[in-house]
């Protein structure tokens, strides 16, 4: 099927809009002018690019609390009414907190110029996946998870987003950590419950080193005795302070841990943290996240050469993110391969926003997303949505995008199509895509043709 969208030859305009950003809004090409690399180069001068502060959002604990608050509320209710009665059903705040965050998010995704930053908040939220379908205390907290633990570190070091998405509670609760006790720790000497080893299996696996990054179980078992006693303050016990990270020592295992033959003796929080610290330096974890980077912005199997490049600038920078990145644009095998990589329905959406101009309706990006078969904030594991044309290029995949290009073209068939897709991608617009936009039957079909074409699901 991915015959139909053809690879796309690497014009540097859309290298600049469409592999290093979310896709281009009419006149666009314009600022991009004749510097394409300086265009990109300028996004990454401003560190402070993805941060998203708006009065409407409240912290990640503070939508935990409202959403428990409710809770309580419902469980007064039912105990206090008689038997059989109909209750009035209370305003669903975990509804209003995921719509509000949604809002914030794709406003930002439809209007900013470039997206660069925008790109990076997306592949890291996916490479430290958390899933809203783990129930509605990760849910309320999902949209704070990525503006918290995410947003300020994408130009960042590295070792600084690995501790605050570890110690984030949207991520203890999805990974379990919560409910981990130490065997031989107070509570756990007097609990059934014992260790849990998922949050330590994942942050080797997933988060840092890989899954060939040459760890044993030993080193995981290690781990996650070191990050017993990492929980969160449960909005029950203290409705100033709950959702927010807390270490129990009474959960804490006892003891010295050794973790790639190296022993950590803290026997408080400050063990885990250094074993983080030790992980975000080293050359497994610099590999792994250099070769998934060249892999999101280049191709699914990236140049060797590059990976190498990244990795090593990745480690000589101590994981500075934002030194890596540049290392990526300065690279001229960047700027040199074909498009090949396709959209994600994510993606793809947001990029259909640009060209329309328009910010869709929360509920109706839900809707689209699920129908696209990428439920926003819902991955199915712990390792995020998959990054390769195969993992979106099925036929009903493409399928579900043609039908949401049909209806947009319905909704706005007074736009002129042609010109729309001259103002969207300028001279790299394809003669092909422009003749197969021109001979449509009516206006509302040669949006349709636009949305699907190469320059829009390719990046």
């Amino acid at each position: 099927m991915s015959a139909y969208i053809p690879i796309m030859a690497p014009f540097p305009t859309l290298v600049a809009l469409n592999r290093f950003g979310l896709g281009a809004r009419p006149g666009d090409p314009g600022l991009v002018g004749r510097d394409p690399r300086g265009f990109v180069r300028q996004q990454l001068a401003r560190p402070d690019a993805a941060l998203l502060s708006t009065p409407g959002l409240a912290s990640a604990a503070a939508n935990l609390r409202a959403n428990r608050q409710t809770e309580m509320q419902r469980e007064r209710q039912r105990a206090a009414a008689p038997a059989g009665a109909k209750l009035p059903p209370l305003p669903p705040v975990e509804d209003r907190i995921f719509r509000a965050e949604i809002a914030a998010r794709f406003s930002r995704l439809a209007d900013i110029e470039g997206g660069l930053a925008e790109r990076l908040v997306l592949f890291w939220s996916n490479h430290f996946a958390i899933s809203s379908a783990k129930g509605n205390h990760v849910r309320v907290m999902a949209g704070g998870f990525e503006r918290e633990a995410i947003r300020p570190f994408v130009l960042g070091r590295f070792a600084d987003m690995l501790r605050a998405v570890e110690t984030h509670p949207a991520m203890l609760f999805y990974l379990d950590n919560n409910q981990s006790i130490g065997p031989l720790s107070r509570n756990g000497l007097t609990s059934r419950r014992g260790l849990n080893e998922n949050l330590g299996r994942e942050i080797l696996e997933l988060h840092t080193m890989g899954v060939d990054g040459g760890y044993a179980q030993t080193d995981v078992t290690a781990l996650a005795r070191a990050l017993t006693g990492w929980t969160v303050v449960w909005p029950d016990e203290d409705m100033v302070h709950g959702g927010n990270f807390a270490f129990g020592p009474a959960r804490h295992e006892p003891g010295a841990q050794t973790v790639l033959a190296r022993s950590y003796a803290q026997d408080d929080q400050g063990q885990a943290l250094e074993m983080l610290d030790d992980l975000a330096r080293h050359p497994a974890t610099a590999r792994h996240i250099a070769r998934k980077l060249a892999a999101h912005f280049v191709a699914d199997v990236p140049p060797p050469e590059l990976v190498d490049h990244l990795a090593t600038v990745f480690l000589e920078s101590n994981g500075d993110l934002g030194a890596v990145m540049r290392a990526l644009v300065a690279a001229p095998i960047v700027w040199e391969a074909q498009l090949t990589k396709l959209r994600s329905p994510q993606e793809f959406l947001v990029a259909a926003m640009r060209v329309i101009g328009a910010v869709t309706e929360p509920g109706a990006v839900v809707e689209m997303l699920n129908n696209l078969g990428q439920p926003l904030w819902q991955p199915p594991g712990p390792n995020g949505w998959g990054d390769t044309v195969a993992d979106w290029a099925a036929p009903q995949a493409l399928t579900a995008r043609l039908d949401l290009a049909a209806q947009w073209g319905r909704r706005n068939d007074a736009v002129d199509p042609v010109g729309l897709a001259d103002a969207v991608f300028g001279p790299g617009l394809s003669r092909d895509s422009r003749d197969a936009i021109a001979r449509a039957e009516s206006r509302r079909q040669g949006l349709a043709i636009l949305l699907m074409a190469p320059e829009m699901q390719r990046r």
